[in-house]
């Protein structure tokens, strides 16, 4: 088998999205801690549970959602409970399913979380790169997630605005 490498152009590319990838999850994910004592993964959960019918979803329909495995997904909703912001029950509709509810108060801290996240986003982003770069940025990782992805593709990525 013989290796394509990669060209100095391609490893350029490679390794700027690799920091620019991991410092701005760094980021984003210490502003939330400090300021609104959650990760980046919890804050995502809370977004997901706060989109979803009646602010639940099965376990397993979350973990997909976020791309994250089963278990992983129960050690973190295991800390959002134990914080009171995640609520673990039987789906009505089966009982051997487990569901995650968002409490009021999961609710009311991803209220007030959200416009500062926003704001970091735009900060450490959004507002750091062109309309063109963004939509490039949409575009390649839009392509990488499609060929990736095993279960349903997340439809928010590809909507138009209304």
């Amino acid at each position: 088998m013989t290796t394509e490498w990669l060209t100095n152009n391609q490893q350029r590319a490679w390794r700027a999205y690799l920091l620019g990838s991991t410092l701005l999850i760094e980021r984003l994910d210490r502003d939330l801690r400090e300021k609104h004592g959650l990760s980046l993964p919890e804050y995502e959960i809370l977004v997901r549970l706060s989109e979803a019918p009646d602010r639940s979803l099965r376990m397993a329909e979350l973990a997909d959602s976020v791309k994250n495995s089963r278990s992983r997904i129960t050690h973190t909703v295991t800390r959002l409970e134990r914080a009171g912001l995640v609520e673990r029950r039987q789906c009505p509709s089966d009982g051997r399913g487990v569901c995650a509810l968002m409490t009021d108060m999961g609710y009311d801290r991803l209220v007030t979380a959200a416009p500062e996240h926003v704001a970091s986003v735009r900060t450490a982003l959004i507002d750091v790169v062109s309309p063109a770069d963004l939509e490039a940025i949409h575009r390649a990782f839009l392509a990488v997630a499609n060929k990736l992805q095993t279960q349903a593709r997340d439809r928010s990525l590809s909507e138009q605005p209304a």
